[in-house]
């Protein structure tokens, strides 16, 4: 099986492919839609603001595509913001796979925003197959300063000022707010339990 890396220029793609050479798992990096024909799978990675990333997608013609592609797919820190169907930053209209609204996220007294480090992960729905071999309270790396409220498509969360969706999930699409590729151990199985089957 093959992952495509979606190319959005602004995404680190570095650390998410050495995180798939670290577990032996094939990819290709693309830019376009044409370019990941023959993939089993693909990953939507994203690092910084989600217009810009937006813009990107619908450029490439990757938003159009991603609408109707039946292929399991992984958003990943940005990337699974881009899911949704909004997001307050960049006052911004997104893909619309999973329903709701990316919010700005209030940390309070948790610490300064943006939120950055490690929290553990809290299991919301059990059958959840990208924690297959994932503890509760385990430990993942997040970089984030919006988020996605709890709510029906929430399979994790965590608490930072406010309750968190850490993994989202409607049928082949999933989202991970945290960084996988920078999660050690942890963040290994969740990308392994995504290439190697998980839907």
């Amino acid at each position: 099986m093959t992952t495509a890396i979606i190319d959005t220029s602004t995404a680190n793609i570095s650390s998410v492919r050495y995180a798939l050479e670290r577990i032996g798992a094939r990819y290709r990096l693309t830019e376009t839609p044409e370019e990941a024909e023959g993939c089993d799978r693909i990953i939507l990675p994203g690092v910084g603001a989600a217009g810009p990333a937006m813009k990107r997608l619908r450029e490439t013609g990757w938003a159009r595509v991603l609408q109707g592609d039946q292929r399991p797919l992984l958003g990943v820190c940005l990337g699974m913001q881009l899911l949704f169907d909004y997001s307050v930053e960049s006052d911004c209209e997104m893909l619309g796979l999973i329903p709701g609204r990316i919010e700005r996220l209030d940390p309070g007294a948790d610490g300064p925003w943006p939120h950055m480090g490690w929290n553990t992960l809290t299991p919301v729905k059990p059958d959840e197959p990208l924690l297959e071999g994932v503890p509760a309270g385990a430990h993942v790396y997040f970089v984030h300063g919006f988020y996605a409220p709890v709510g029906p498509h929430t399979s994790a969360s965590t608490r930072y000022g406010a309750e968190i969706t850490a993994i989202a999930r409607k049928g082949h699409v999933a989202g991970c707010q945290f960084h996988p590729e920078r999660s050690a151990k942890t963040g290994a199985q969740i990308l392994t339990n995504f290439v190697k089957g998980a839907a």
